[in-house]
């Protein structure tokens, strides 16, 4: 379902094109998605936006896959979720979902095919990612500056650094997924511009090459936990390399 936007929509369609395999598929408008939505022949791809019940308004938006069909009188919520992933703030993106948009559909499409096989929700198929990080004791892991919450200073740079883990300007990781580097997992994070108590803040780790999700973890936004990787994070990832 495209979204209107003139610019993100050409993106959009490209990419469809270079990554979409699991089923034949076209491209529809919102005006067709209205039309189409009680047909439960049809699942539509959408970018939809997700909202706290403490947030005012949405933070967040999500790629998601629905059946059509079932509850889509009451629109995309009541509609049968077959898997999402968030996909970048609502406010001001930085433009990094366009870098990630490839390795996010092949990551939904993945998603799915778990969900089909193995009976299991998209939040449980998108957790089990994490089990991942035991094999991943040889590869890189390039975590952008601009991923990392307050906590994490230039002292547990140093620490986390020893094992494997670089930190750099989120330009240089965005340039690894783009040129699909070698052995190498990169960040992602999406978390509403102006978080609030009670936001959640979601963290991703991607293989450059094959667009495999090796990380998804996230947390309510707190004063205790800004939003962006945490400590914790850090010490979940290097436990499970050692």
């Amino acid at each position: 379902v495209l979204t209107g936007n003139t610019m993100f929509d050409g993106v959009y369609q490209k990419v469809a094109r270079e990554t979409w395999t699991v089923s034949p598929y076209e491209f529809c408008t919102q005006s067709d998605f209205e039309k189409l939505k009680s047909d439960p022949d049809y699942y539509f791809l959408m970018i939809v936006t997700g909202q706290f019940r403490k947030e005012s308004e949405p933070g967040i938006e999500m790629l998601g896959l629905f059946k059509g069909g079932m509850g889509s009188a009451e629109g995309v919520n009541e509609m049968l979720e077959v898997a999402t992933i968030p996909f970048r703030a609502v406010a001001d993106p930085e433009g990094r979902e366009y870098v990630m948009l490839p390795a996010l559909l092949k990551v939904i499409q993945q998603l799915t095919l778990d969900c089909m096989e193995k009976d299991i929700n998209s939040f449980t198929g998108l957790s089990n990612s994490t089990n991942k990080l035991s094999s991943t004791k040889q590869m890189r892991i390039a975590i952008a500056n601009e991923d990392c919450s307050d906590e994490i200073n230039n002292n547990y740079k140093l620490i986390y650094g020893r094992n494997g883990i670089e930190f750099m300007d989120v330009e240089d990781v965005d340039d690894l997924m783009d040129e699909g580097a070698a052995n190498t997992l990169v960040s992602y994070t999406v978390a509403p511009l102006d978080a609030v108590v009670g936001s959640y803040c979601y963290k991703m780790l991607i293989n450059c090459e094959d667009h495999t999700l090796y990380m998804y973890r996230r947390h309510r936004i707190g004063k205790k936990s800004p939003k962006g990787l945490l400590v914790e994070d850090f010490k979940k990832i290097e436990s499970a390399r050692q």
